[in-house]
């Protein structure tokens, strides 16, 4: 399935990364809704989004409300169980909603570093930072294939909604690999599948960007995550992306296209899982 997607996309890929990257500055500056959650931009609907792919209020309070735009599809730092004193970083961090409520977890002595490509994101994500003084948190610009980040100095590693963007996954999951320290763990919550999408989705860009179009069968996208030397592989949450998350972005996408709801039903998975990387 991999080698398929990445034949019938071929020389697309950086078009497919630059509208990502145009599509998520456009959210990060207000002009546009988020993808990974229902559309709209107020407070009001992102951290109602936030509640139904599973933070608490506990962890929503922890962070500004600026830095919730509602693109997750999971809340995987309640599966990290991050120590104080621990290194971890956050893959595609946007405006920092994780990295926010990873740090009072790792305390003053700890550090979070987010990484994102997006430059709208960042300069939004940096100015939350210094407005809630913490001097443990940064973020950094670089692309998830080539990580700015030293060979095993990180504790764990975290993404929300993002790595189903990115068009060659298994270098991504090298990347966690050449990061994370011997014994370190990695929780992710992502968009697979586990049945194909009918071709004109796939091929959708604006299918692509909404996470929905770029997300991989279930057993090949896990074999990469084990070619990369990640072990203990676990699905912690598993439930309906489009019954639960997308409703009203999917009908637009299922209405543009001319495709038929049930072909999707029950396809899109929204998972949380995480990994270890053997000592």
């Amino acid at each position: 399935m991999e080698e398929r997607v990445q034949i019938a996309r071929g020389e697309s890929a950086t078009r497919l990364v630059e509208e990502v990257r145009e599509r998520y500055g456009r959210i990060a500056k207000g002009l546009e809704g988020g993808c990974c959650g229902p559309a709209g931009s107020c407070a009001t609907a992102e951290a109602e989004t936030g509640r139904v792919i599973g933070y608490s209020e506990q962890e929503l309070a922890h962070a500004p409300q600026e830095a919730n735009l509602g693109l997750g599809c999971g809340a995987p730092l309640g599966y990290l169980a991050l120590k104080p004193g621990e290194t971890v970083l956050d893959l595609g961090s946007g405006a920092g909603l994780d990295a926010f409520i990873a740090a009072p977890q790792v305390g003053p002595t700890g550090r979070v570093i987010g990484v994102d490509m997006t430059p709208a994101m960042l300069e939004r994500a940096r100015r939350n930072a210094e407005k809630m003084n913490l001097p443990q948190v940064e973020f950094r610009e670089g692309r998830l294939e080539a990580l700015p980040v030293d060979d095993a100095t990180v504790d764990a590693v975290t993404s929300n909604c993002v790595i189903n963007l990115v068009p060659d996954k298994g270098v991504v999951f090298a990347e966690v690999a050449r990061v994370l320290r011997p014994g370190g763990r990695l929780v992710v919550s992502d968009i697979v599948l586990d049945a194909p999408l009918p071709a004109a989705v796939e091929k959708d860009v604006y299918a692509y960007v909404g996470c929905i179009g770029g997300a991989m069968l279930r057993a090949p996208y896990f074999e990469l995550l084990r070619r990369a030397g990640l072990s203990h592989v676990e699905v912690v949450r598993d439930v309906d992306y489009l019954a639960t998350v997308v409703q009203e972005q999917i009908q637009e996408i299922v209405d543009r296209l001319g495709v038929d709801r049930s072909e999707l039903t029950g396809k899109v998975r929204s998972l949380t899982y995480r990994a270890t990387k053997p000592r």
